[in-house]
């Protein structure tokens, strides 16, 4: 089967960076335990110890604070489980647009859970957010994302930590869809942890991290032979762990914010005018948009034998029946919101990439509309 031409669903996974596949395969090669002590366990150590740098200099945080897990959704639950019990949390809050990843998370701790409301933009609303803080008997544990996956919306962050940072309650944010595309600092920031994930930035699938500050240490979900300085059981994988930190040395070398937001324009520009594009304050590199009557199972169909991969929404629920919660949290009416397509460029997307998608998409219209016409 011949593989697609043309990749848009930098969201979903980023394609591997190169510099990630090398240092993924010359990892492999290496034999042993990391916790060994003799000279091919010191070798492995030595990769991880070098990729927790890497990954803490993109995140702005300190080497200490990266705790290495299976994957981003390890470590939100990690986060939100392990936190709970770690901080006595009296309650989760969320919103409405989290992944699935945060709210099955929450769900898991057996605690009540806050959901907030998505504003028509797609932003959290945080006036609900600093009502719950006022009324709030006990731990809150604070569990919300930066960067929605589907839309791209970007959270006012600053404005989240201004209302929990300063308060007993705990705060964890997703920065999954913003690492490498916007400043984590996390060091020098309000967040008590951040989950991020490597497949985003071009590593291999497979690993991912959680950030902590020094009083959350002690957040445990897997407990095991001591690895991860004791915040995560189980022998490291460190061919992935490499590439993890290989990709991120990396990355800001090959996105160029401005250049994928300059394509994300061309792109939008080019849509139909009954075209709507969701969501305010947008990551440069996602366009999720719906034209009425146009269904986004068929659209899909129609551009994946042309070669274009492109996605409905988060590729962990794109196999389910059902619109997008995200949209019908923002209040999009449900015959829109099943027309809706999710482009997400990255680090090898180009102006043909682009252009390519607009001539499929405008052929599928055309199809569309001839259709409608011969019924009427």
């Amino acid at each position: 089967m011949t593989r697609p031409a043309i990749y848009l669903d930098h969201n979903a996974a980023s394609p591997l960076l190169p510099e990630a596949r090398s240092a993924l395969l010359a990892a492999l090669d290496l034999v042993g335990n990391p916790s060994s002590v003799h000279g091919h366990g010191r070798a492995l150590r030595q990769l991880i110890d070098t990729a927790r740098g890497q990954v803490a200099a993109l995140a702005g945080a300190e080497r200490k604070q990266v705790v290495f897990t299976g994957s981003a959704t390890e470590a939100i639950t990690q986060a939100i489980v392990g936190g709970a019990r770690s901080f006595a949390s009296s309650a989760i809050v969320i919103s409405a647009g989290e992944h699935a990843a945060v709210s099955k998370a929450a769900e898991a701790t057996g605690l009540p859970v806050i959901t907030l409301r998505l504003l028509a933009d797609g932003c959290i609303d945080l006036d609900q957010l600093a009502q719950v803080i006022v009324e709030a008997e006990g731990n809150l544990l604070v569990a919300l994302h930066w960067v929605n996956n589907e839309t791209g919306v970007v959270q006012p962050l600053a404005r989240i930590n201004a209302l929990v940072g300063p308060t007993r309650h705990t705060l964890f944010i997703d920065a999954v869809q913003a690492l490498g595309k916007l400043n984590l600092d996390f060091a020098a920031s309000a967040p008590d942890m951040m989950a991020i994930s490597g497949h985003k930035i071009g590593a291999p699938a497979g690993v991912g991290a959680l950030l902590v500050k020094a009083h959350a240490d002690l957040v445990r979900l897997i407990p095991g032979g001591g690895q991860e300085q004791g915040r995560r059981g189980g022998t490291e994988a460190a061919a992935l762990i490499a590439g993890f930190g290989a990709a991120a040395a990396g990355f800001a070398g090959r996105y160029a914010g401005a250049d994928v937001a300059a394509l994300t324009a061309r792109l939008e520009a080019a849509l139909p005018a009954e075209a709507v594009v969701f969501g305010g304050t947008r990551l440069g590199n996602v366009t999720n948009f719906a034209v009425p009557g146009v269904n986004s199972a068929t659209a899909m169909m129609g551009l994946d034998l042309m070669g274009l991969s492109v996605s409905s929404g988060s590729a962990c629920s794109s196999g389910k029946v059902g619109p997008s919660h995200v949209l019908a949290a923002m209040g999009v009416p449900a015959d829109l919101a099943a027309c809706a397509l999710r482009i997400s460029l990255g680090w090898n997307s180009t102006t043909d990439d682009v252009d390519a998608f607009i001539v499929g998409y405008q052929s599928i219209l055309q199809r569309q509309r001839a259709r409608q016409g011969q019924a009427a």
